[in-house]
């Protein structure tokens, strides 16, 4: 039985260059061709004050304590002005990287202590978990050859392959940590192949 996936808070993650977006972008059509209401969103971002705090992160140089803090503060006025507002309606809302992210890239990535990162985790986002994480899994090397040829690369996607790996191995964890919230979906295929993989997951969810 099919059901209707109202109130529900979706992620997607993985490293840059892994495809996510894209993805994101098909499962949020297909939802509104059923007719709900999606909010897509993504972090940073997703408000005035967190893509101006975005900017700031992906372009100006600082240090990792600096970076981390505004991370979360981006997360709170994103949670405060429209995830919550969003689920209370019972609209699905769609975020490309939540918390996760935070863990692979300043934990793992950046070598930031996961103990101080919980316990901002649950300072700012008092409980509220994503229902479901999609994790892209894409193997450093393929996911720079893609960004590369896309775009110019920013703070972060100008970090060296080492740096992709932890993150990589930052997001692994995670899932390791909560299974049941996590799909792991293999992102070093054709983005055919992975979109199929992709509904096939939601589908068994009933989604």
């Amino acid at each position: 039985m099919t059901r209707e996936p109202g109130g529900q808070f979706i992620t997607f993650e993985g490293i840059d260059g892994a495809g996510k977006s894209t993805h994101l972008q098909a499962v949020e059509q297909r939802w509104r061709a059923r007719g709900l209401e999606v909010v897509r969103t993504r972090e940073p971002g997703g408000t005035p004050l967190a893509e101006a705090l975005r900017e700031l992160l992906l372009h100006r140089g600082m240090d990792v304590l600096s970076e981390v803090l505004l991370v979360f503060a981006a997360r709170r006025d994103h949670l405060v002005q429209v995830i919550e507002p969003a689920l209370a309606r019972g609209a699905m809302v769609l975020c490309d990287r939540f918390t996760d992210a935070t863990f692979a890239y300043q934990g793992a990535g950046r070598g930031v202590d996961a103990v101080m990162l919980r316990h901002l985790e649950q300072w700012v986002q008092q409980g509220r978990q994503p229902d479901l994480t999609v994790w892209f899994d894409a193997a450093p090397e393929e996911a720079a050859r893609r960004r590369a040829a896309v775009r110019s690369p920013d703070r972060f996607e100008s970090e060296d392959l080492a740096f992709f790996t932890r993150v990589a191995s930052g997001y692994h964890a995670r899932m390791q940590a909560d299974p049941k919230r996590f799909v792991h979906i293999d992102a070093n295929r054709d983005p055919h192949a992975v979109g199929d993989s992709l509904m096939a997951a939601l589908q068994e969810r009933g989604w």
